[in-house]
């Protein structure tokens, strides 16, 4: 069994969670939603020892996908993911990091788009791709099976769910991801959100307020 591990390096004004997720033993892993502050990410890609083989993005909002092209290039690697329904994201960052003060916010487009049952290897870590919309369109969860574990994005987080007061956003979607989507991958699943602390889905079910309506 490869042994999953992960650890967050926090980027952009915005907190998020760019995490870098790897295999202990091979030390291969890849780079989750780069929003920016691409120095720091490679500073501690450089202090961990981990071997990046790729880039994955959960959906194409600034603060996940804005480090994205510039980290491509210093790496040398392919981007995977999200689903083809945030191109019109990606295409914008530059006007989007513009409207925040972020300069020099780079267009992306992905080298693979992702869909539904896709599957996604990284060290010999294989990942399921859900489709999960709401907050985005095109937004994806990585699921890995083995290690009960899951990359989640903005879809949902400890006591709350993502943000759908934005153009192209659904509440009546994101839900419906939620409970048809992400619940049923199993109460033991951890996951790591894109901001704020890691949870576990059965502890969501319980208590998150948003899910119990």
């Amino acid at each position: 069994m490869s042994k999953l591990k992960a650890f967050i390096v926090p980027v952009t004004p915005f907190q998020q969670n760019c995490s870098i997720v790897y295999d202990e033993q091979s030390m291969g892993g890849a780079v989750v939603d780069p929003g920016g502050d691409v120095p720091v990410i490679l500073d501690a890609i450089r202090q961990s020892g981990v071997t990046v083989e790729k880039i994955l993005l959960t959906h194409g909002h600034l603060d996940h996908a804005g480090g994205a092209a510039e980290l491509r290039e210093a790496l040398g690697v392919k981007i995977e993911g999200p689903h083809r329904d945030d191109l019109f994201l990606l295409e914008s960052l530059p006007e989007s990091g513009a409207k925040y003060g972020l300069a020099g916010l780079r267009a992306v487009t992905p080298d693979r788009w992702l869909a539904e049952g896709d599957e996604v290897t990284v060290a010999g870590l294989t990942f399921r791709i859900v489709e999960a919309p709401g907050h985005t369109p095109g937004s994806v969860v990585f699921f890995n099976a083995e290690n009960k574990f899951a990359l989640m994005g903005d879809v949902l987080f400890q006591g709350s769910v993502g943000r759908t007061d934005i153009p192209r956003a659904s509440h009546e979607t994101l839900m419906r991801s939620i409970h048809e989507k992400v619940l049923p991958l199993g109460d033991d699943v951890v996951f790591l959100p894109g901001h704020g602390p890691a949870s576990d889905i059965g502890t969501e079910r319980r208590n998150n307020p948003f899910l119990q309506a």
